[in-house]
């Protein structure tokens, strides 16, 4: 249409050209000056709206795109992968695509700028996902809406490209197709298993030294070295000896007080076994019927174990009531009336521990407690003559006991710690020696203890 239109003007420019000289014959040079500009206007008044009107150049196809089932997982997750084109810009964004037939009609799953999501992102160890390249893209597709995966089902994804700027979006990818699988093994947990492994058998190391070793070096606990004093002051001032188990229920469901309530019921059997050596009186209220029946059967076996069944009571463990203040009352009373020579407060408590230990330690007793409480541990601190601070709740019944399964079990997980405690100073100082000089060999090296449960 251009090349036309510069024909025409050259027609007519010519035909205009002895007109012109007629009437002028004077101003020669005029005539072909003008035509040359009026040529030149029609040409660029010709080209200009084919310039703007000229559509831009579109987008390529993106690259192949792979789909795979995830590895170490329970199913449910598909992965996704391509090529990643060198200097993409967020202005591009990729778009994936999802049916449950290749020939369906396709829905869009999400959209994100095309320069993120690569595989360097993955979170996955190096022991179980292959080589991870900034030069590949990455996309895990979970179950949720829209797609909702099911495993042994196929599906079908595709792939296309969308610029913001000129709003156009290319072609789509190739459909693939890829089945969600529960898979056997997590390989991203090896670690996981082979520590643990290590762990177990230094377990049974620890266990099998203690029983050719009984006295093998346990740290000191001045608070359970007193318990012998506490038992035999009671016993020569011919008063009892209060023993609470805290306010743990045990009624699951992450109830934080379960462990310290069952390290409570494990201590009292071993403090029960020194009441009957000495003749003293037990009294244990409780105001939960499932902690009482169990220290029931602890007392009872502990005063068998001491050759003393004839000296146990039925009524040294008794239930007063589940209501917290009501119950602290109850104990308050108690210890007024009766004055106990040792009060043991051992477990899980909440407001009712200072009530509680500033009630004893106004009858001149001697006061032990234990609590992983760490909201509970200052006013056991200060109102008590001994507190148990946290793990040493959970060790006493080893330290007391020196059964060589427990003291081999407390032994290897001192162990245990010190290896993690190490491997955690070590790996701060080589990482940051590795951020400092630009290598990433001791990443992966510590990799291996990354997300340890």
């Amino acid at each position: 249409m251009a090349m036309n239109t510069v024909a025409a003007a050259r027609n007519l420019s010519f035909q205009a050209r002895p007109q012109a000289a007629t009437r002028n014959p004077e101003k020669k040079n005029w005539i072909p000056v003008y035509a040359g500009r009026t040529r030149l206007a029609i040409v660029l008044f010709c080209l200009t709206p084919s310039f703007f009107l000229a559509p831009s150049f579109a987008l390529e196809t993106p690259p192949a795109l792979e789909a795979f089932d995830m590895p170490s997982d329970s199913g449910g997750s598909i992965g996704l992968r391509w090529a990643a084109p060198p200097a993409e810009e967020a202005t591009t964004t990729y778009r994936i695509w999802f049916s449950t037939r290749p020939d369906g009609e396709f829905t869009q799953l999400v959209e994100f700028p095309a320069n993120t999501h690569y595989e360097t992102e993955l979170t996955a160890p190096w022991w179980a996902w292959e080589e991870k390249r900034q030069d590949r893209h990455f996309f895990q597709v979970k179950s949720g809406a829209p797609a909702q995966l099911a495993n042994d089902t196929p599906y079908f994804f595709k792939l296309t490209q969308f610029t913001a700027q000129d709003a156009q979006e290319s072609t789509a990818s190739a459909v693939v197709s890829a089945t969600p699988r529960a898979n056997l093994f997590n390989w991203a947990k090896l670690n996981n298993l082979l520590l643990m492994l290590i762990f177990g058998a230094s377990v049974i190391l620890a266990i099998r030294r203690a029983r050719v070793n009984p006295n093998i070096f346990l740290r000191r606990i001045p608070g359970l070295d007193a318990v012998d004093e506490a038992v035999g002051r009671a016993t020569e001032m011919g008063r009892p000896v209060l023993y609470l188990t805290g306010s743990g229920e045990l009624g699951g469901g992450g109830d934080p007080s379960s462990l310290a309530t069952i390290a409570a019921t494990v201590i009292l059997g071993e403090v029960a076994k020194r009441v009957a050596a000495y003749g003293a009186d037990l009294k244990v209220p409780h105001r939960a019927p499932i902690v009482m029946a169990i220290c029931q059967e602890m007392v009872r076996e502990s005063y068998l174990a001491a050759g003393r069944p004839d000296a146990y009571k039925d009524d040294c463990n008794f239930f007063i009531t589940r209501d917290q203040f009501a119950y602290t009352a109850a104990v308050d009373g108690m210890m007024l009336r009766e004055r106990p020579a040792a009060n043991f407060f051992m477990g899980y408590y909440y407001a009712e521990s200072l009530l509680l230990a500033e009630t004893g330690a106004t009858t001149g007793a001697i006061q032990i407690a234990g609590t992983d409480a760490e909201h509970q541990l200052p006013f056991f601190v200060t109102t008590c003559d001994y507190t148990l601070i946290g793990e040493e709740l959970y060790a006493a019944s080893a330290y007391l006991s020196r059964e060589p399964a427990l003291v081999g079990t407390l032994r290897a997980q001192d162990i245990g710690k010190g290896i993690l405690l190490g491997v955690m100073l070590s790996s701060t100082v080589l990482l940051t020696l590795g951020e400092i000089m630009g290598t990433s060999a001791f990443r992966t090296l510590f990799h291996f203890f990354n997300d340890f449960k």
